[in-house]
């Protein structure tokens, strides 16, 4: 696959979002702040948003919903590559933020469920009838981790519930496209999950002692992050230490798609096809554009 460098000097890209009209506005975690990537490979401001945005997604009401980690990572140089370190001990836990293109302004939605502070957040995806599915990738410790979760909530701050707990690093998080099934990345196992919906908003009770029916387990030592999936249902999934993008068949068979870094974070579609694939490679600080063989789900909002 040719991969076409469209821009460079990002502090950690993240949450691509592939606009209307063919730019690209995405996080920079390290940087903190939300920046457009215009066609031409120029940057543009959006909003400097504090805490460390990890996740984006167009809502219904064609706001920016942003999955803020709250500063989790210390950041690391290692040969001139940039790596997310521990949590600093200055972390107070993460929230959700919604930013207005129209009017510029930029709120925290949520930042606790049920009196419990979120500690983490890190992906996000919209489903059809408007509400967020969102996962909390926890936080390291110096004795380990806090364990992260899988969300629900509504736009307007009305709602939120947490429908998976005590789970390991949850990352990448998307929708089958009948809506059926949410899937889940774990980073520290490289492990994809898949959650049945039982009505809008809730996950069908586990079978079993596990969270979840896995889906396949990538077998060589690697991290996954976040991830987009295709209209055929298969599920792409950023693929860490591996470099590039692994695609997960419902089935549970696996195909890699290499990309030149170490630490490539995330995949979104956009075109008129839907088989323009933009990812981030974020040790680098590169956004990568690449036709991917097969057409990605459009997503249900878009501005």
């Amino acid at each position: 696959m040719d991969f076409e460098l469209i821009c460079e000097g990002l502090e950690f890209p993240e949450g691509p979002i592939a606009m209307a009209d063919g730019s690209v506005i995405l996080t920079e975690i390290k940087g903190q702040r939300l920046t457009r990537v215009k066609s031409d490979g120029t940057k543009e401001l959006v909003v400097q948003t504090g805490g460390g945005p990890n996740g984006a997604a167009i809502g219904p009401d064609n706001a920016i919903y942003i999955t803020n980690n709250g500063g989790s990572f210390e950041w690391l140089d290692q040969g001139g590559l940039t790596i997310p370190g521990p949590t600093p001990p200055s972390h107070t836990g993460g929230y959700i933020q919604r930013f207005d293109l129209a009017t510029k302004e930029l709120t925290t939605v949520y930042d606790a469920c049920d009196g419990r502070r979120l500690i983490g957040p890190n992906d996000i995806v919209f489903d059809k009838a408007g509400g967020m599915w969102f996962s909390d990738h926890g936080c390291s410790t110096p004795e380990g981790r806090k364990f992260g979760a899988i969300y629900y909530a509504k736009t307007d701050g009305s709602h939120i519930s947490r429908q998976r707990d005590h789970l390991i690093a949850p990352n990448g998080i998307g929708l089958s496209p009948d809506e059926k099934t949410v899937y889940l990345a774990d980073t520290q196992l490289a492990r994809l999950w898949a959650f049945d919906v039982a009505s809008t908003g809730e996950l069908a009770p586990p079978e079993g002692f596990a969270p979840g029916r896995i889906v396949a387990n990538l077998p060589d030592f690697c991290f996954l992050d976040s991830l987009a999936v295709e209209a055929s249902g298969k599920v792409c999934v950023a693929t860490i230490i591996k470099g590039g993008i692994t695609a997960f068949d419902p089935n549970g068979t696996t195909e890699h798609y290499p990309v030149p870094d170490l630490v490539v974070t995330n995949i979104c579609f956009g075109g008129a096809d839907m088989t323009t694939a933009w990812i981030t490679a974020s040790a680098t600080g590169k956004l990568y554009k690449a036709t991917w063989p097969r057409p990605g789900l459009k997503l249900n909002f878009n501005a």
